[in-house]
């Protein structure tokens, strides 16, 4: 009988596969590594960027939104987000971040220089900009006049050069003795000012009270109409009481309670910066208009002595402040106040800055207001005004200044 026989390289090969199959059966699945995506994932992204490329549900800012946008804000991919009935992506807010902000207007009668400086400065922002001349209380010009011309939004932290003026006229603050607001910290004026700190002018507005506020407020024009001759312009508003969100000290740090338009800013910076008179703004419609245009006095507001002390943190807030974005020089200085909450009845993120210049005697009041998402604020705003400031002083409509020092921009021989 002959009997099959297994040669040894055979029987190796025989074991080998055995002992595969036992560590196939006994072995534990392997974890899958992090770095890399699973397949819902993956189809998940697939999906995401298909909805994009066909143009679905895509947020109203990130169509009007460029692909690089100066200022810092990130580019347009990183905008698309699935904000739903409206909203802006990264919080409750409605009006988008960027816009057309020139459709509409009506530039007859306008200083075209200083409109295409703003124009250009503004870029693709949704904003609106507002310059006058403080000497005369003429509106060169007006960006985005639908926006200007809306019934106010909350002043942000330029409440706190109300609540300054005030805390100075009653006593309460000066530009030299330091305020403790907890422990051992301590601030001046003028750091208060130029950091925009919240506790010190919450302290002004609870030891002052409403009525001393809300009297300062309106003399200093808010909630009333800025203009003589702007029909669609409104009047803002302050609360009849205390606010209910925060009581006095979120009136005088953050304007809780109160709507401020662009127009009524740039009044009141322009009143600061000519050494007290509140103009009534006057905004010619042709150039004849404006040929003949002869200012008009509100009122004398009694703040002549107080500037001096005011305008070092107005200044410090550009030098080392809230307002370095609007680009400090000695020679050519920038008074200002930044603005940065969110208005909860529009509702909508705001940046402002208002603020002016006198450079060589030519005196310039510019207001910024921002709205849109979580990426608009009051640093924003200043470097839109600084480079508003800068191109017209490229352009010589601002003479450069190389003779008078801040210092003596606001000695009461300058005005």
């Amino acid at each position: 009988m002959n009997r099959s026989t297994i040669s040894p390289r055979s029987l190796f090969l025989l074991l080998a596969l055995v002992l595969c199959v036992q560590l196939a059966v006994t072995a534990k699945p392997a974890k899958r590594s992090k770095k890399v995506p699973s397949r819902s994932a993956v189809q998940k992204t697939t999906q995401k960027k298909a909805v994009l490329r066909k143009g679905k549900a895509a947020p109203a800012e990130v169509a009007a939104a460029p692909r690089r946008v100066k200022h810092g804000i990130r580019s347009r991919r990183a905008m698309i987000a699935g904000g739903t009935e409206g909203f802006i992506a990264g919080g409750p807010w409605l009006a988008p971040t960027f816009a057309d902000s020139t459709a509409g207007d009506n530039v007859d009668g306008e200083d075209i220089v200083v409109r295409r400086a703003a124009v250009d400065a503004l870029g693709a922002f949704n904003g609106s900009v507002v310059i006058a001349d403080p000497q005369t209380g003429r509106i060169l010009t007006i960006v985005n006049q639908k926006l200007a011309f809306q019934s106010g939004f909350q002043p942000c932290s330029t409440i706190k050069v109300v609540s300054a003026l005030a805390g100075l006229s009653e006593g309460v603050i000066d530009s030299n003795s330091a305020v403790r607001l907890y422990g051992r910290y301590r601030l001046t004026l003028t750091d208060a000012l130029a950091r925009s700190n919240n506790p010190y002018f919450a302290n002004v507005g609870t030891r002052l009270g409403y009525d001393k506020i809300a009297h300062y407020a309106r003399m200093f024009g808010l909630g009333e109409k800025a203009a003589l001759n702007i029909a669609e312009e409104q009047a803002g508003a302050i609360s009849e009481a205390p606010p209910k969100f925060g009581g006095m000290g979120m009136m005088t740090s953050f304007g809780e309670g109160i709507k401020l338009t662009p127009l009524q800013l740039v009044a009141l910076m322009s009143a600061i910066a000519n050494g007290g008179t509140l103009h009534y703004l006057q905004y010619p419609r042709s150039q004849a208009e404006a040929d003949h245009l002869v200012p008009k006095v509100k009122r004398e507001l009694p703040i002549q002595e107080l500037i001096p002390e005011l305008t070092p943190g107005l200044l410090g807030a550009t030098e080392f402040g809230t307002a370095r974005r609007a680009g400090y020089v000695a020679t050519d200085p920038i008074y200002g106040k930044t603005g940065t909450c969110t208005d909860r009845e529009s509702p909508t993120h705001l940046g402002w800055f208002g603020s002016f210049t006198q450079i060589a005697g030519r005196k310039l009041a510019v207001v910024v207001l921002l709205t849109g998402g979580h990426h608009v604020s009051g640093p924003v705003a200043s470097g839109i005004a600084g480079q508003i400031y800068h191109t017209l002083a490229e352009q010589n409509y601002l003479p450069r200044n190389t003779t008078m020092t801040p210092v003596a921009l606001f000695s009461p021989a300058s005005w």
